[in-house]
């Protein structure tokens, strides 16, 4: 416990993160290493898989070339004629080389030896590399060798090996069985015999780095392709020949030629040729040696740069204790809830023991501060209350300045006076201005009809046409039955108001129209004011969108250019919010000098559906 804080942290700082680099640096290590050899391998392997069927594709393309000449009927009066016709042998032979083969080495170029032996020793040969001829061959003992070596249920067979003498060993010979036209048993074969270097368009593609090659082996292990690079011909030890040769395909590590290998190798079910990958296991896990030495190197450095950290960590937390620890003394008179000390003796029980001496203080300090508070905040709240009191005497005397009797005794007796001075328009408009203050001063907000909304925006139009001096084209086709529908008070006519003062701000006149209509739309009910009025630009219409979305009530100064003259867009999409919900308020699309339509949305009534 003596020693100090500064050095025990460092060393817990160290064994902590030496633990954690270490753990996280072998466990890295190991896994990388397993998944990357595990990859390697499988990717070797898909590579030689994928070599493998491009092999087998091209082998099939050869096969497909003594298709059409099976079904050939030179061919097959040539396998049933006698041996000793020398005339139709002269004949078939003929035909067979200029109407046969000719035609498959122009299709097959590849091609180079193309013939056919019948049971009756006879035999049709051509070749299409050289130009001197066919050499001498014994049709018979060729025939009985190559009919061992094929298969009896027609499939053909793939052969390494060619019946003309002198040739290299790398001839792939396909043969098959095939019959005359009087025999139901085959009595002949067809073969065909091409270059193996012709699949090195295949087989040379394949990369397997720096010391990896790739070998061919036919059906008896016998290597028919190597690949000509430098420490290639080495060939395949014998050991690894024979454990390839054991099993159809997989990976094995053996040691040719003092070198470590890697053995992979793919069966090919078609040719029964395999291919064989051999890649140096150094090649193979250099990435793995890479991976362990910057493993090492990069937990040398973290490790390194995280001591240094862990110290100047151990520091930065000592040196402000040291500093509390002076700050502390002057303010020992304080009074506060102590703190057991222990025995430690470092640091933190020096600071432990100086702020036991003053929490004393600071406790009665604390509990004057609170008081002081407390009493703060008892005389905001009486003053508050004393305030909302003043608004409420304000605003009742407000409430007794206007008594709606008296205005609608006023205005009856105007009505009186216009009936006397035989005045019609003051007499319609002493009515409507009653009719919309009637109306207005109610405070149900939504059990209003359509048709009440209707009548209180026929009022206002009324006394419209005195102050405009015309006659005002509104357009009301609302069907019947909607007229029942419920809405809320006091939305209508803002919509119109806000529509003649600034859709039409030169007046209306001839040709301008407000048009209201009303529709169902699922279980929506949709008001729908349009003029074709000068409408607004995109800028305004983004603006105004932006407002709406706010979900506020007008009452800014801002605010002042939609709801000049009434309630406003916007209260009128708040106040329908209020009593219907959030899903529901205005739409609005305009388009400049074309027009506006705006759209009050709210719940259709059920009961009045059902009806």
């Amino acid at each position: 416990m003596k020693q100090s804080l500064s050095a025990r942290l460092f060393i817990h700082f160290a064994a902590i993160i030496t633990l954690s680099l270490s753990a996280i640096g072998i466990f890295t290590y190991s896994y990388a290493s397993s998944e990357l050899n595990n990859q390697l391998a499988g990717n070797i392997a898909q590579t030689i898989r994928n070599t493998v069927y491009q092999t087998d594709l091209y082998l099939r393309n050869y096969d497909r070339a003594t298709y059409s000449i099976l079904s050939n009927n030179n061919v097959k009066h040539f396998l049933d004629m006698e041996p000793d016709d020398s005339y139709s042998y002269y004949e078939y032979s003929r035909r067979i080389k200029m109407d046969t083969y000719q035609p498959t080495f122009l299709l097959y170029p590849q091609i180079g030896f193309l013939y056919i032996i019948g049971q009756n020793g006879r035999m049709v040969a051509d070749d299409n590399q050289n130009l001197i001829g066919v050499p001498q061959i014994d049709a018979v003992r060729q025939y009985e060798e190559l009919l061992a070596a094929i298969p009896a249920n027609g499939e053909s067979a793939i052969l390494t090996r060619s019946i003309r003498s002198g040739q290299k060993p790398n001839v792939i010979t396909i043969a098959r069985r095939i019959r005359g036209l009087s025999s139901y048993t085959p009595n002949g074969i067809l073969a065909i015999e091409f270059n193996a270097l012709e699949l090195d368009t295949i087989w040379g593609e394949l990369d397997l780095g720096r010391g990896g090659y790739h070998y061919v082996l036919d059906q008896k292990g016998t290597i028919i392709y190597s690949p000509d690079q430098e420490g290639a011909g080495d060939g395949l030890p014998p050991e690894a020949i024979k454990a390839v040769m054991s099993k159809d395909a997989g990976s094995l590590q053996l040691s040719a030629n003092g070198t470590d290998r890697l053995f992979i190798s793919e069966h090919s079910a078609y040719s029964g040729w395999r291919i064989v990958a051999s890649v140096p296991l150094a090649e193979l896990h250099k990435p793995i040696t890479t991976i362990r030495t910057a493993t090492v190197w990069v937990g040398a450095i973290t490790l390194f740069i995280a001591l240094i950290l862990a110290y100047r960590l151990g520091t930065s937390l000592i040196d402000p204790i040291r500093v509390l620890i002076k700050g502390m003394r002057q303010t020992e008179m304080g009074n506060w809830q102590k703190l057991g000390m222990g025995e430690r003796r470092d640091e933190v029980g020096i600071l432990i023991h100086r702020y036991n001496l003053m929490v004393t203080r600071l406790s009665e300090m604390i509990e004057n501060v609170y008081e002081a508070e407390l009493n703060r905040q008892k005389s905001e709240i009486k003053l508050q209350q004393e305030v909302l009191e003043r608004h409420r005497a304000e605003f009742q005397a407000l409430q007794l300045q206007i008594n709606p009797h008296f205005v609608y005794n006023t205005l009856e007796t105007i009505k009186c006076y216009a009936v006397v001075q035989d005045s019609e328009e003051i007499t319609s408009m002493v009515e409507a201005m009653a009719l919309m203050l009637r109306y207005s001063i109610q405070t149900n907000l939504e059990e209003i009809t359509v048709a009440n909304e209707l009548k209180h925006v026929l009022a206002y139009l009324s006394i419209l046409k005195y102050r405009m001096n015309r006659e005002l084209d509104v357009e009301v086709v609302i069907p019947p039955p909607l007229l029942l529908e419920k809405m809320v008070r006091l939305t209508l006519q803002p919509l119109v108001e806000n529509i003649v003062q600034h859709a039409f701000p030169q007046g209306m006149g001839s040709g301008h129209v407000i048009r209201i209509d009303a529709r169902r739309v699922d279980e929506r009910f949709l008001v729908i004011v349009q003029d074709n009025g000068i409408g607004m630009t995109e800028e305004q219409l983004e603006i105004l969108h932006k407002r709406i979305e706010l979900n506020q009530l007008a009452g800014q100064e801002q605010d002042t250019v939609y709801h000049r003259g009434g309630i406003g867009l916007l209260n009128v999409h708040r106040r329908i919010q209020l009593v219907f919900g959030e899903s529901y308020g205005l739409m609005v699309e305009s388009a400049s000098g074309i027009g506006t339509t705006i759209t009050m949305v709210m719940p259709a009534d059920q009961q009045l559906k059902r009806i």
